[in-house]
């Protein structure tokens, strides 16, 4: 009998989940899977660790069920697939850790209490992450559930990268920088690690773009400021979020556009972004397939902040040896990898124009004084070796 652990991605309207064993050396994958356009018409789609199809299964329309729904039907499947084998534990990506989740943990009440409370932190992802959480909890009461978080990659940042410059209270109770996308960041500088440990050990800037995006400046390994702050709302331009904005904007909206807190919320969240400016898609593929000038001006607006944005990285670096690019616009989109390096020229940076087509392993040109890869990331695979630390010994 071998054990497997099973790792959840909660989003707003998915569930990603992926099966894996776990080995003498650590974990294997067997599965992996989502069930999409949850509370419309859900999608479940399942694959196996070569990529053959597995499962297709489709719901009514009308059966606008919630990602609780699922949990318990995908548990009985997935105990139908292993077989004999047992699954042991559950490991969950949870966005925001606040200031006290700097590793992995068990979950208990009080940590699912205290990570209520930071749900208005992370309003698009936190209370899905935890819900999935619950309802696993409910389908499988004494099965171990461990919660691995976005922001901890992100935990050793300096004072002064953290801190914002509003009167002292307000940092104290928990309003400061705290950075995301850090399960993705530690993936892949660990394949770097494998791939290239001379430059794992340098200065390096890690790109994950997609419909979420961020930068991460990693300096020896270990990370020391990122582009998103206290929400996951900052920093680059996104599929449907805004990234950095001027706070008086939001100020602008409220008192004298007269919008409420949830109209404004809303709208930074799910209407702006690649959305907002192109007027029609928040989808990169879809937006680079158009004629529309205002899907144009969408991507020139996305590759500008990507720039402007690893320029201010570069000077918490104090310098730069290499840049990654990962997330599905940063593994899949080759023409924003090279508008983005074409802007980045002043650094010596330089792609191979045949390697960039081609989109794996390392794309910079011989003469290219910064090293330039594309790492496909696996944040599911973290969490799973996680789950492994966590819950050795019980």
């Amino acid at each position: 009998m071998t054990d497997a652990i099973l790792t959840l991605n909660a989003g707003s309207s998915s569930l990603k989940f992926a099966v894996f064993a776990v080995e003498e050396d650590g974990v294997t994958p067997r599965l992996r899977g989502k069930i999409e356009n949850i509370g419309a018409a859900p999608h479940m789609v399942a694959v196996d660790a070569k990529g053959a199809p597995l499962i297709e299964r489709r719901w009514n329309v009308d059966e606008a069920l919630a990602h609780e729904a699922f949990l318990a039907p995908l548990l009985e499947w997935i105990d139908d697939h292993l077989g004999g084998d047992r699954l042991v534990a559950i490991g969950h990506r949870v966005v925001h850790g606040g200031t006290a989740f700097n590793t992995p943990v068990l979950v208990t009440d009080a940590v699912l209490t205290a990570l209520d409370a930071l749900s208005p932190m992370a309003p698009l992802h936190q209370p899905h992450n935890l819900a999935a959480i619950r309802a696993a909890q409910t389908a499988r009461p004494g099965l171990a559930q461990c919660a691995c978080f976005d922001t901890a990659f992100h935990s050793g940042h300096a004072d002064v990268v953290t801190r914002f410059a509003l009167p002292r209270r307000w940092h104290d109770e928990g309003v400061r920088r705290y950075g995301f996308h850090g399960l993705s960041y530690e993936y892949v500088m660990g394949r770097l690690m494998t791939l290239d440990p001379t430059l794992a050990a340098g200065k390096v800037l890690v790109a994950h773009l997609g419909a979420g995006a961020s930068l991460c400046a990693v300096s020896a390994g270990r990370s020391i400021d990122t582009t998103m702050g206290f929400t996951a709302l900052d920093g680059l331009v996104m599929g449907t979020r805004c990234g950095a904005l001027d706070p008086g904007v939001v100020l602008y909206l409220q008192q004298q556009a007269g919008l409420t807190p949830s109209a404004i919320e809303d709208l930074l969240y799910a209407q702006s972004g690649l959305l907002g400016v192109s007027g029609f898609s928040s989808d990169m593929r879809s937006l680079l397939a158009s004629d529309d000038p205002n899907a144009r001006q969408a991507i020139e607006l996305f590759v500008f902040r990507v720039a402007r944005e690893a320029g201010a990285l570069m000077a918490s670096l104090e310098g730069l040896d290499g840049l990654i690019f990962t997330g599905g616009i940063g593994e899949n989109a080759a023409e924003i990898r090279h508008a983005v390096a074409e802007r980045l020229a002043w650094t010596g940076l330089v792609i191979d124009r045949d390697a960039n087509d081609q989109g794996a392993g390392r794309i910079s040109d011989s003469r290219s004084k910064v090293a330039v890869w594309v790492i496909p990331t696996d944040e599911e695979i973290m969490i799973a070796r996680h789950v492994l630390e966590v819950t050795a010994g019980l």
